[in-house]
């Protein structure tokens, strides 16, 4: 397909200039670099095209792609999802945005049952991102604030991605992109346009492997376990704790599934306690399966018991006090630490 000539729009070219870069405008860069590196990458979702998306993440992408590339489509999630499977059968490489992915709910019959089981069942992989802005904080309520990983995290066949940083989000994004399975990526919209993430990005094209976890900090008093927002939340806690002299390691699991089981099992050998926080609620959170797995794989090693900070078990609520109460903050991370260095 030919690309109509037109300018590079002010969310893409950041790193081109050698500038700070925000987190949205690290997923707006993969997106755009991808689409110019592969010609079959295309999106497609609601209200992408003519406005750019709720955030604007792809803001003059139809300007330049044209409109096969970048397809507005009708309020149906399970409709275009399903269609972005099809496009996928034949060759492509579909990018789905779902606006908020709390919406993702009426598309779950075909990413379980129908992407998911493609390869498996001799149909062929299905290469393609299903993406969007997930997490609280924003006084968005219940249909706005969801984080949606444990409704699919029971799936074989899925890949689930949650980034933290712009540099992290924009390698894992262009490495989901090239991906051959289907891969659920969730963006926190709290850290769209967070000022203290900015980051100046490489020139040149990069990827972070699916799979890899990261270590932010090193410490020997305690490892806490995390993703997303929640790991800016535990390095503010960590500091807070390193003047007591209760030094923290912390791991950024980055992806979700596949989990990166050595990486979690490394840091409970060193520091011999964990502390695993999460957005999500509580009951079938993922706290629960990494609590598990370091139990069958690094039982010996623990000095202590293994806990959790996550949300309450409730939606998420409309009310800016009540939601203060429901999720997660720094003083819950520092309350379970001091707790846990001690015992």
């Amino acid at each position: 397909m030919t690309e109509p000539n037109a300018s590079i729009p002010e969310q893409v070219s950041r790193t081109r200039a050698g500038e700070p870069v925000t987190f949205l405008e690290a997923i707006a860069e993969a997106l755009w670099e991808e689409m110019a590196r592969d010609p079959d990458v295309f999106l497609l979702g609601e209200d992408i095209g003519v406005y750019g998306g709720a955030f604007k993440v792809t803001r003059g992408f139809l300007e330049h792609f044209g409109p096969q590339r970048v397809v507005d489509t009708p309020i149906s999630e399970g409709g275009f999802t399903g269609a972005a499977a099809g496009a996928a059968h034949m060759g492509l490489r579909p990018v789905v945005e779902m606006q908020f992915m709390d919406f993702i709910s009426p598309a779950y019959d075909v990413l379980t049952n129908y992407i998911a089981t493609s390869e498996y069942r001799g149909a062929g992989p299905l290469p393609m991102v299903v993406r969007g802005p997930v997490g609280g904080g924003n006084r968005g309520g219940p249909f706005h604030s969801q984080n949606i990983e444990m409704a699919f995290f029971h799936t074989p066949g899925l890949k689930i991605v949650y980034p933290s940083t712009a540099y992290d989000a924009k390698g894992l994004l262009k490495a989901a992109i090239r991906d051959d399975a289907p891969v659920l990526f969730e963006e926190h919209k709290g850290l769209y346009r967070a000022p203290g993430l900015r980051e100046v990005l490489p020139d040149e094209d990069y990827v972070v492997p699916l799979g890899s976890a990261r270590t932010v900090r090193e410490g020997d008093a305690l490892s806490i376990v995390t993703y997303g927002a929640m790991v800016h939340r535990s390095v503010e806690a960590a500091e807070r704790l390193a003047e007591e002299k209760i030094e923290v390691e912390i791991v950024d699991l980055r992806t979700l599934l596949p989990m990166d089981d050595e990486a979690i099992v490394e840091t409970v050998r060193k520091t011999g306690k964990l502390l695993v926080v999460h957005e999500d609620t509580r009951t079938g959170g993922i706290a629960g399966e990494i609590a598990m797995r370091v139990s069958e794989q690094a039982f010996e090693w623990l000095d202590g018991p293994m806990l959790r900070v996550t949300a309450i078990d409730a939606p998420v609520p409309y009310s800016g006090a009540l939601e203060d109460v429901f999720l997660p903050g720094v003083e819950d991370i520092v309350t379970a630490a001091r707790y846990l260095a001690k015992y």
